[in-house]
């Protein structure tokens, strides 16, 4: 099993559209990338944790390859945003990937260098150190399933989870 700690947006976006793809074992909403001990989710909200909504996404690699999941990542957020995803504005709301070890950071390199051939316009996504990984309040776990016809759930994740079912059919898991 593999572990990649990524950054795009509202953690339930990410979090929906992993939570479809074969192989992904976990998805887990956190926090990382700032400077306060053990935030709390209306404190990431203010911005001045410096902390990015993120998710840990445990897969495994025989199953989905480490590529797959990146190119994900890259398809269903706009990597061109500077601190923001369409009305999410934010430091917390950066897209951002945070390496485990210099594997992870070549791998994350790769990934942004092959988007930039999709998407015009430069990308902005930061990849960095992993610090410590702040587990978000149970609510904010597997959101998308548990609130499926709440209005930011219907307007904003569901077209991404459909646009990664669309583009990535062969790792999708059987319904």
């Amino acid at each position: 099993m593999r572990t990649f700690h990524l950054a795009g947006g509202c953690f339930w976006c990410l979090d929906a559209v992993y939570r479809v793809l074969d192989g992904v074992h976990d998805v887990v909403s956190g926090y990382t990338g700032g400077h306060v001990e053990n935030p709390s989710y209306e404190l990431v909200c203010t911005g001045s944790t410096g902390h990015a909504e993120a998710v840990a996404v445990t897969f495994d690699p025989d199953v989905i390859p480490a590529d797959v999941i990146l190119d994900v990542f890259f398809t269903l957020h706009d990597p061109r945003q500077l601190n923001r995803q369409g009305n999410d504005v934010g430091t917390q709301y950066r897209s951002a990937m945070f390496y485990a070890d210099d594997e992870q950071k070549a791998l994350f390199e790769a990934a942004r260098d092959r988007a930039s051939d999709y998407w015009e316009g430069g990308i902005v996504t930061e990849i960095s150190p992993l610090s410590t990984y702040y587990i978000a309040e149970d609510y904010h776990q597997d959101f998308f399933a548990k609130n499926p016809g709440q209005g930011y759930c219907l307007a904003v994740a569901l077209p991404k989870v459909n646009k990664i079912r669309a583009s990535y059919a062969p790792y999708v898991k059987a319904s």
